[in-house]
């Protein structure tokens, strides 16, 4: 697999495309989504995945998100899907609606930007969304990183960075490695237009003001991987998580953000300190980003932290039928029949029936509390959402994609519809095998 960074000081089609065809398969029925905003870096991008779509015999479906930041921002996007339509792409216009934040303005847009396009690619049946991004917006992110901004790390194949929205979805950034004046010159050689935006060069914006101070500076080539984690996790009944003693700060923080079901991931110096604990073999419990961690002797369990819904509020969450929902982060849960709300069990283990009590009394004890449980608007009920409902536990799905446990598409065949996804079932029996409950696949 090609993973070293593409030339910087050129853009050669082949290795591009040897970048898609590393990722990417051929011949498949799903569309491959991209991320289109007009503008040079993703102009590029789809000229070039459009030559490599029509070779593979794959399609593209083209998302461009209109902002409404911009009084031309509506003629931007009616442009956009002009130049999309040329290709014969699929074009989709996406509108961040509603009022914006008069804070922290531009890290909602970018928040809004992928759940927007998350949402639409899993609407079109995509399960890899390429984006434009290129080597100077991994140097600026480290210029911004250095300054202070809680920024992550942009590189080559990672997951959707929103939740629950981009579930089992993959970005994939080809142009990487990529400088962005190699960009242009090939854009012109190619006759192509692109979109400027004014935005770019206002010095308001970190961003731009990070790219001011690179301007001349001579950088070197940043790893554009992420290595995979080493350590085994495994899944346990009810949602959570069971790591090695030796677990890297990495895999615990993975896991802490995976179990907890949040969006937001632990802070650095508070996960080195739990994971420098667990190698020394101390025996402990605590907490960290809505995540409960209990360090056995040989093992470690991590699992949603039932406190944080003091602080929230219960996750109870009304069900329609044949529409999946998606219940504290954690679990998608589906219905034929209205008339049904999921709740946590804590509080209502006692109201449960027999052999409901005696399934949930073989989990452990942090576990009982947070596996879900259906209530009837009739006062039916609770029951263990799996007797009800059909439940498919997402954890241990999403731990894997975040890990670099699925460095294809095809890894991800069969991920979101429940074939081949018993493992993340986790509601009857030890998580380690088929469960008792066959997923429907209710869409």
């Amino acid at each position: 697999m090609a993973d070293g960074p593409l030339p910087a000081d050129d853009l050669k089609e082949d290795e591009v495309f040897a970048r898609l065809d590393a990722r990417l398969m051929s011949g498949a029925v799903a569309p491959v989504a991209l991320a289109f905003s007009g503008g040079g870096d993703s102009t590029a991008l789809m000229r070039l995945s459009t030559v490599w779509a029509r070779r593979r015999g794959r399609r593209i479906v083209a998302l461009t998100v209109d902002h409404g930041l911009h009084p031309d921002s509506g003629a931007w996007t009616r442009r956009a899907g002009e130049v999309a339509r040329t290709l014969g792409l699929d074009w989709r216009p996406l509108v961040w609606e509603g009022a914006k934040p008069s804070t922290g303005l531009a890290a909602a847009a970018r928040q809004t930007r992928h759940a927007l396009i998350a949402e639409s690619a899993r609407a079109a049946g995509a399960r890899v969304v390429l984006t434009g991004h290129t080597l100077d917006d991994v140097l600026e992110g480290e210029v911004m990183r250095a300054e202070g901004l809680p920024l992550g790390r942009l590189v080559e194949w990672s997951p959707s960075p929103v939740w629950p929205e981009g579930r089992g979805l993959m970005l994939l950034r080809p142009l990487l490695g990529v400088r962005r004046t190699a960009i242009r010159r090939w854009l012109r050689a190619q006759g192509a237009d692109w979109l400027d935006d004014p935005a770019n060069d206002d010095p308001r914006h970190p961003r731009v003001r990070a790219r001011r101070a690179l301007h001349g500076r001579a950088t070197a080539s940043p790893c554009l991987a992420e290595p995979a984690v080493a350590e085994t996790v495994r899944a346990a009944p009810g949602g959570g998580l069971r790591l090695e003693r030796g677990a890297s700060p990495r895999a615990l923080g993975l896991a802490v953000l995976c179990a907890g079901g949040g969006c937001a991931p632990p802070r650095r110096r508070r996960l080195e300190a739990l994971a420098d604990r667990l190698a020394t073999g101390e025996q402990f419990g605590a907490t960290l980003a809505g995540a409960r961690i209990e360090a056995g002797v040989d093992a470690v369990l991590v699992a949603r932290e039932p406190g944080e819904w003091a602080r929230r509020g219960e996750p109870a969450l009304r069900l329609r039928p044949g529409h999946v929902a998606i219940w504290d982060g954690r679990f998608e849960i589906a219905v034929d029949a209205p008339g049904w709300t999921v709740a946590p069990a804590r509080g209502r283990m006692a109201a449960l029936p027999p052999e409901d009590r005696a399934e949930l009394m073989r989990r452990p004890a942090m576990l009982r509390p947070i596996s879900p449980v259906i209530v009837g608007d009739d006062g039916s009920g609770p029951r263990l959402a799996g007797r009800v409902a059909t439940v498919r536990c997402l954890v241990l799905q999403r731990y894997r994609l975040a890990a670099g446990e699925t460095p294809h598409e095809r890894a991800l065949v069969g991920a979101d519809d429940g074939a081949g996804a018993e493992t993340d079932l986790c509601l009857f029996g030890d998580g380690a095998g088929a469960s008792s409950l066959a997923f429907r696949g209710v869409r």
